[in-house]
C-alpha cells in the first residue's frame, strides 16, 4: 500500500497584497483635502456677499487675528467664544509681538450691525488701526439677475 504525500504547501504565495491598502490610502487623502479648507473657518458665519470684494490672502494665514460674529450676536476671537468687553485686551495680547498689527472681521449677514461696530469698537479702543471686513464675492449668476441701473 502506497502513501499519498500532498505538497500543497510549496505553492503558498507569502506576498502581500497592497492594492487595497492604496485604495484605502488614497480615499483618506481625498477626504483631508476636502476637510482641511474647511478647518480655517472655525467659526461659521454666512459672509456678506459684494460685487467688488477684495482678496485679502493674509486673513487666512494661520497667525492672523480673526474676530467672527454669528448671526446670534455671539463674538469669536478665532474659535473661542469671547465678549465684547474681554475682546480689546485679548486682541492686544495676541497682536503684542506682531509686526502686521490687521484684525480681520468675519461678520455674518444678518448679524446685528450694533454688534459689529462694538467689536471694531473694543479693537480700535486696543490699539488697532487697521481692520479688514470679509466678504464673499457674488457669483455671476447674481449680477445678471438683478435689476439695471439705467
Amino acid at each position: 500500500m502506497s502513501m499519498v504525500v500532498r505538497d500543497e504547501g510549496s505553492k503558498v504565495n507569502s506576498n502581500i497584497n497592497v492594492t487595497p491598502m492604496v485604495d484605502v490610502m488614497l480615499v483618506l487623502l481625498i477626504i483631508f483635502m476636502v476637510i482641511t479648507p474647511m478647518l480655517n473657518n472655525k467659526v461659521n458665519v454666512d459672509l456678506a456677499q459684494t460685487n467688488t470684494a477684495t482678496p485679502m490672502d493674509d486673513a487666512n494665514k494661520e497667525d492672523s487675528v480673526t474676530v467672527a460674529i454669528t448671526r446670534d450676536s455671539k463674538v469669536y476671537l478665532g474659535q473661542n467664544q469671547t465678549s465684547i468687553d474681554q475682546l480689546g485686551s485679548q486682541v492686544h495680547d495676541m497682536l503684542e509681538n506682531k509686526t502686521n498689527k490687521i484684525v480681520y472681521f468675519r461678520a455674518d449677514a444678518r448679524a446685528h450691525y450694533g454688534t459689529v461696530e462694538d467689536a471694531i469698537d473694543a479693537v480700535r479702543t486696543a490699539g488697532v488701526e487697521e481692520v479688514g471686513l470679509l466678504t464673499e464675492q457674488r457669483s455671476n449668476a447674481l449680477n445678471m439677475s438683478g435689476t439695471s441701473g439705467e
